[in-house]
């Protein structure tokens, strides 16, 4: 778990070494000043000495001033190895959930990656700029201050060795019992998250369905949980403070009675005491200072877990050895292949697939919500493996493939159409990067994008606003289509992506594409039948199997489903034309 950690301090060693060197050398200096202001007190005060007193004061001064030049160098070389450090870390876990399969990114919820790229890493930068200077100073400090203030007089330093089994008691207690706590508390943050990126990614729908209350109330019990678990572990750590505090008198209290004793009795000087009060403070600090470490610790320590997660989890698919780095055509075998989501073969929601597409064939899918029509074609750029069977793009198995060779080769309109902010030419560019202006508006054009792409006041450099809020479903939909065509692929993908767009516009994009692209292998899944009957075969899949296949009159003649799926749009298209 650690190794995950310390592989991210990377260019920051130095900054990470200079630190604690930082701390040192102030502890050391500040360690020295009680025993000259002793010096000060019993050769200079005392002795009525004013060239001591003049010595040892300029020494303090340069003292204190070196003390606090070496604080200020270790709090700016610990500020930018913790920063650089979370840098390092969150880019790492951003570069792993890159890699990550549809399938891992299932395991995670995208609001828990959120809050573990954000609250638990920043949870963790704290931690480790505590540990290269707070966890430096305290240990060294104990143990200096102890072994001076044990040079001034062993008997009295031995009143410090009382305290430490209460302390490491109260702390061994807090942490059984806040860990689990902290843990339980950022599990919740997974759940605000959720909550808030729903409810304002879905801001329309609440106010249209007037669900404001119930989205306030399902806030309010999650913050809520928050409050009580941060309420109680709180509680329980607020029992370090007065512990601490009641140590510290304690050791005053007997070190003012028994040092008393001792200058009345010749065997300790009042410079003495003095350092030994100064001693004191600087041990029961560090024993705060460690206390607030084990603190920082209990809390990072879940979060670390968190990210350890993220960072040992491991994409189910991988390129393979020797991996093949080109896709010869649009050829497509489904090989008795079946798929469970869950790997489980007593789950399978596609059942012994047997389908032969021909490179630049077109094919239709259709069928009912659940028939798994989406699962079969996400299995051709792999964003899901087979559970069993074999999947054969252009003759070779798509786990023999490069994946980024494969991905470019196969251009995929997800079913859920995202647009990114930035311009229109910046999310057509992700289909290719180095594309003219002209194959841009080439590819908008079999869209049937580029006219309203014209009409917006800035055209091409028309601003769309995170998740294309400012276009419409059918806009959004053809702008999606267009940049799946500037990848120049060997398989095109639209599943059910003409949705939103009227049948007259679907009608030009599917003669576009039968014009302009005919030796790409198309696929088109569609809920409407006037989608897919010129294609030159339609699929109709049904619980996961192939329920029938054919041309539009094969079905049309002998597929119940397909029949029953046709007849009830034509009747619906003849009662809105008498309507």
């Amino acid at each position: 778990m650690l190794k995950n950690l310390f592989g991210c301090i990377g260019e920051y060693k130095r900054p990470s070494l200079l630190a604690p060197l930082s701390v040192i050398l102030e502890v050391i200096l500040e360690v020295c000043i009680p025993l000259l202001m002793a010096s000060l007190i019993d050769q200079g005060i005392d002795a009525g000495n004013m060239n001591r007193i003049l010595y040892y004061g300029a020494l303090l001064v340069v003292a204190a001033m070196a003390s606090l030049a070496c604080g200020a160098l270790s709090g700016h070389f610990a500020a930018v190895a913790s920063a650089g450090f979370a840098k390092n870390l969150r880019r790492k876990m951003f570069y792993k959930v890159q890699d990550f399969s549809f399938t891992n990114i299932d395991h995670f919820s995208t609001s828990s990656l959120v809050t573990r790229l954000t609250t638990d890493v920043t949870n963790v930068q704290n931690a480790y700029q505590m540990i290269i200077r707070i966890a430096v100073r305290a240990p060294i400090m104990l143990v200096s201050a102890f072994v001076m203030a044990h040079s001034i007089n062993p008997r009295l330093s031995l009143v410090f060795l009382g305290v430490i089994p209460v302390l490491a008691v109260v702390l061994f207690v807090i942490i059984r019992i806040a860990h689990p706590i902290f843990l339980r508390v950022f599990q919740t943050y997974d759940k605000l998250n959720n909550v808030v990126q729903e409810n304002v990614h879905g801001i329309r729908v609440v106010k249209s369905f007037v669900r404001e209350d119930f989205e306030e109330e399902k806030f309010k019990e999650i913050s809520g949980s928050i409050y009580r678990d941060f309420n109680k572990v709180e509680k329980i750590m607020a029992f370090n403070g007065p512990t601490m505090q009641a140590c510290v008198y304690t050791c005053m209290l007997l070190i003012s009675w028994f040092g008393a004793h001792m200058i009345v009795s010749d065997t300790l000087t009042t410079g003495g005491l003095t350092s030994m009060f100064t001693y004191i403070m600087q041990i029961l600090m560090s024993l705060m200072m460690l206390s607030m470490i084990f603190v920082m610790i209990i809390m990072s320590r879940a979060s670390i877990e968190r990210i350890n997660e993220v960072l040992e989890e491991q994409p189910d698919i991988a390129d393979s050895q020797s991996p093949v780095m080109q896709v010869e055509n649009g050829d497509i075998l489904f090989d008795h292949v079946s798929f469970s989501y869950s790997k489980d073969m007593e789950k399978l929601c596609l059942r012994d697939i047997c389908l032969h597409i021909r490179s630049g064939e077109t094919i239709g899918i259709i069928g009912g919500t659940g028939s798994a029509k989406s699962s079969l074609v996400q299995l051709i750029p792999r964003l899901y493996d087979v559970t069993d069977g074999r999947l054969l793009v252009g003759g070779v198995d798509v786990r023999d493939y490069d994946i980024k060779a494969l991905r470019d080769a196969v251009s995929m309109v997800l079913q859920k159409n995202e647009l990114f902010s930035g311009s229109i030419k910046d999310n057509l560019r992700w289909g290719n990067e180095s594309a003219t202006d002209e194959e841009l508006v080439h590819a908008c054009r079999l869209a049937q994008a580029d006219e309203f792409v014209r009409g917006f006041p800035d055209g091409y450099n028309t601003h769309i606003e995170q998740g294309g809020s400012n276009v419409s479903g059918g806009q959004k939909q053809r702008l999606c289509i267009a940049r799946a065509l500037l990848k120049n692929p060997k398989i095109l993908i639209l599943d059910d992506s003409t949705s939103a767009v009227d049948t007259h516009t679907d009608s030009l994009i599917q003669k576009a594409f039968a014009e302009e692209i005919p030796n790409v292998t198309k696929l088109i899944i569609a809920q409407r039948i006037s989608s897919v009957q010129n294609a030159d075969k339609i699929l109709v899949m049904d619980g996961g199997k192939i329920a029938g296949i054919g041309t539009h009159e094969e079905l049309l003649a002998s597929n119940p489903i397909y029949q029953e799926v046709y007849h009830s749009q034509v009747k619906g298209e003849s009662d809105n034309a008498r309507s």
